[in-house]
């Protein structure tokens, strides 16, 4: 075992029910959540006595093997996917569907691509802001189209953009609505190694500014070091559930290269790759 802070599933609720994570600072609540899905061969359960609580204003990572319900699990936060038994709440209300308290940013950024950059965000803002002035609700998509680098892309069509063009519009629209929480699928997982870092980059940048409860899905073991306040690791399936939790202690604002030199990072990427292999 590593000597590097972790907690269990189990002592991570002992923790926040004896009061070091007080009801007040919990954004997001994760109680006993179970995934049944029916097949042919019998109901398969994918999730199973699944407890985490995030913090307001944390970036928690979620790491594990693929088929271990990592997006299943972010899919019933967001309210895309009906929940068997337990219960999640926000800021302690259980969640009934998806709502503009929960923005999503996917691996593929499901951009109208018939609509420019700024009629994309716009989508989200008009629905979210309807009592803003159209001035207004316009600033506000601008100016974060502006925060991922697109302030010259404004009426280009979505189909005309590359794919890391296209997801700077996913994560520009998913900061426009200002959301309570911030969810994210693995966003930077069809990208080339370049773009996938430029784009880590500006969401952790505007994230800094911003301090939006983030959650996010990642197979990228360095990745998942880099952006969080905690890495949490998940059991492989069927039942699965959260294995083990890793505190990054980095101090923010980071930047890669601090965190590459730091000697910590080695012993946090050593921890992660074990549990992965073990």
């Amino acid at each position: 075992m590593s000597n590097i802070e972790t907690k269990d599933l189990t002592d991570t609720m002992e923790v926040s029910e004896n009061g070091i994570f007080p009801p007040s600072k919990v954004m997001l609540n994760l109680k006993n959540l179970k995934k049944v899905y029916p097949t042919p061969k019998g109901d398969y359960t994918v999730l199973e006595n699944l407890n985490l609580q995030v913090m307001k204003e944390e970036f928690v990572t979620i790491i594990g093997h693929s088929g271990c319900g990592k997006t299943t699990m972010l899919s019933m936060i967001a309210g895309l996917n009906s929940i068997t038994g337990g219960l999640i709440t926000v800021l302690g209300n259980p969640i009934r569907g998806a709502g503009p308290d929960r923005g999503v940013i996917f691996q593929s950024p499901s951009l109208m691509p018939w609509m420019t950059s700024l009629q994309n965000v716009m989508l989200g803002v008009n629905k979210v802001f309807p009592n803003a002035t159209k001035a207004q609700r316009k600033d506000i998509a601008k100016y974060y189209l502006q925060k991922v680098g697109l302030e010259d892309a404004f009426n280009k069509k979505a189909s005309e953009l590359s794919q890391g063009m296209q997801q700077r519009v996913g994560i520009a629209r998913a900061f426009a609505i200002k959301p309570k929480i911030l969810l994210l699928d693995e966003p930077f997982g069809m990208l080339d190694s370049l773009t996938r870092g430029e784009l880590q980059d500006i969401l952790i940048e505007i994230w800094n500014k911003e301090k939006i409860t983030a959650v996010m899905i990642t197979h990228d073991v360095d990745e998942a070091i880099y952006l969080a306040d905690r890495v949490v690791m998940m059991t492989s399936g069927p039942k699965a559930k959260i294995g083990d939790v890793l505190k990054i202690d980095f101090e923010r604002p980071r930047t890669r290269k601090s965190v590459l030199e730091n000697d910590d990072y080695y012993k946090y990427r050593k921890h992660l790759i074990d549990f992965l292999e073990h």
